[in-house]
């Protein structure tokens, strides 16, 4: 009972900050591990269990979400094809593979994420001076970035939400919430193709799967519920705050 009351605590931590933020993995993976779950496995569990959470985000985001359904489907294709490629990686390469690159590359992501509104009105200036016009949803810039954020997801998907906003904070026009919840369907999106093709090939805990679901899905909800009412600075700073956290986690595994 102990167990299974701490995989349902997770589930709801986990939903409730990826909706907010992203890295939820970051809670429900190391709960998973001491219950004495293989390194693969847990992995396999906890991405089939957090997508109920990811979906239950995406819905009480769902406002934001007004007039982008272009930019959401184009994103949500690129989307596709990463976490795809993501799920392979995770059986194909050893887990030592990303281990050195993932604590520089979220790293990136937060300095970014810091920088963000001065490097946007950097650029919006250069691109009056020259009298250029920005492109149109960030262009092939962040279709590449969003590709290697989704395949990173799809391998493990520790900080992949703070990846996703560094991204569209950076190269698209938008306010932190109306981006926050393209990040939340990009996040579904690689989570549910990712459990789809554990499903068939990879061993998972299907105990776990159910806990992880039913928890998740509740913190979904209670994201949305606290996220959109957080002012740009405080999301930023969450943020900022739970990327470092995921840095610190991450080089002391």
């Amino acid at each position: 009972m102990w167990e299974a009351a701490a995989v349902l605590v997770a589930g709801v931590g986990a939903g409730t900050i990826n909706t907010m933020v992203g890295s939820g993995t970051l809670i429900t993976f190391p709960v998973l591990l001491a219950l004495g779950l293989s390194p693969i496995t847990a992995n396999v569990s906890n991405a089939l269990g957090l997508v109920a959470g990811s979906v239950s985000g995406a819905i009480g985001y769902r406002h934001e979400l007004t007039g982008q359904s272009g930019r959401v489907l184009r994103f949500v294709t690129v989307a596709l094809i990463g976490g795809l490629c993501g799920a392979v990686l995770l059986l194909a390469l050893p887990s030592e593979a990303f281990d050195a690159i993932v604590p520089a590359l979220i790293g990136i992501a937060v300095v970014l994420v810091i920088l963000q509104p001065w490097l946007s009105g950097a650029l919006r200036r250069r691109r009056e001076e020259k009298g250029t016009a920005a492109q149109q949803d960030g262009g092939p810039a962040l279709l590449v970035g969003l590709l290697l954020a989704s395949a990173y997801g799809g391998y493990f998907g520790a900080a992949q939400g703070v990846l996703y906003l560094s991204l569209m904070g950076l190269l698209l026009n938008e306010n932190l919430q109306r981006i926050n919840a393209v990040k939340n369907i990009l996040g579904a999106v690689v989570n549910g193709v990712a459990a789809l093709f554990f499903l068939f090939v990879a061993e998972f805990d299907w105990g776990v799967v159910v806990l992880l679901a039913i928890g998740s899905a509740a913190g979904g909800q209670l994201g949305a519920r606290i996220g959109r009412r957080l002012p740009a600075t405080a999301l930023r700073g969450l943020i900022v705050l739970v990327g470092s956290l995921a840095i610190v986690q991450l080089l002391l595994r």
